[in-house]
């Protein structure tokens, strides 16, 4: 419950902040703006508006993330306001934790706004390619196309909710611009290490061995990249590939929440 209250609190700080408003309309501009940017794929523009919408959602959500977790956690033990807080019957977990959900309630409102901008995008995008070559697009061809893209919008908030838990870890012992070249590191190198560990294979074993390092201790982020895939056309299934991927998300997740609660348990606070 106190945790609930700490999220609560936070998640509104979240919404409320500058930050926010600013990247929900850059984001919102990009996802519009696209729609009408000619790919010159014959025909095939919304299999690319498609990849590029759920890597733009992805990454600014992201961006939100990890700006909150410094300001609302690293800022607040900087600025000794954190003190004040567990100065009450509030345990220095439950602050984490707190935190935690609050940031992901704060992220999950950009996101619901972003993928429902996006979805509507689908379905405006798939009538006007149609109306450019002279066709007449079908309800219920529209709607398919709308419903394949939420799997990937799912298995984007998954990836953006475990970058979010590394951020809060970080924050607790870490300035904002540490945090983000670090969590900027972990998602580029978490996509490419199953490329790094397949391209070193008949290479030099220590250069093979620090990719096979970096794909196991790292998050395997490529996971939740649907991007490709959905734009081929392909069906991700809810079962067989994003319920999975939701064990993953709570795995990795829990992992770096238990690593923040050993790095926050000594902070001198004072």
């Amino acid at each position: 419950m106190k945790s609930l209250t700490i999220a609560v609190a936070t998640a509104k700080e979240t919404i409320r902040q500058p930050a926010f408003f600013v990247i929900a309309f850059f984001a919102a501009a990009l996802l519009v703006a696209t729609i009408f940017v000619p790919y010159f794929t014959f025909g095939e523009d919304i299999k690319m508006y498609k990849d590029t919408g759920l890597t733009t959602i992805s990454f600014f959500c992201m961006l939100l993330a990890l700006l909150t977790a410094s300001s609302t956690v690293a800022e607040e033990i900087e600025g000794k306001t954190a003190i004040t807080l567990l100065s009450k019957p509030i345990n220095r977990r439950q602050f984490i934790i707190g935190k935690f959900l609050g940031i992901e309630l704060g992220v999950l409102a950009l996101y619901v706004l972003l993928g429902a901008l996006f979805a509507a995008g689908v379905w405006y995008k798939n009538a006007y390619d149609m109306r450019e070559s002279a066709g007449a697009a079908e309800n219920a061809k529209r709607l398919a196309q709308v419903m394949q893209v939420l799997p990937g919008l799912a298995l984007g908030f998954f990836e953006v909710t475990i970058l979010t838990a590394i951020s809060v870890a970080i924050s607790t012992r870490l300035p904002m611009l540490v945090n983000l070249i670090v969590c900027i590191m972990v998602f580029f190198l978490g996509h490419l290490s199953p490329v790094l560990v397949e391209a070193t294979k008949n290479g030099q074993q220590l250069i093979h061995f620090m990719a096979q390092l970096f794909g196991w201790v790292l998050p395997p982020l490529e996971l939740f990249n649907a991007g490709p895939s959905i734009s081929t056309g392909a069906v991700i299934p809810w079962v067989g590939y994003v319920l999975p991927a939701f064990g993953c998300c709570v795995l990795y997740s829990g992992a770096a929440l238990f690593f923040a609660f050993l790095l926050f348990e000594d902070r001198d606070l004072a």
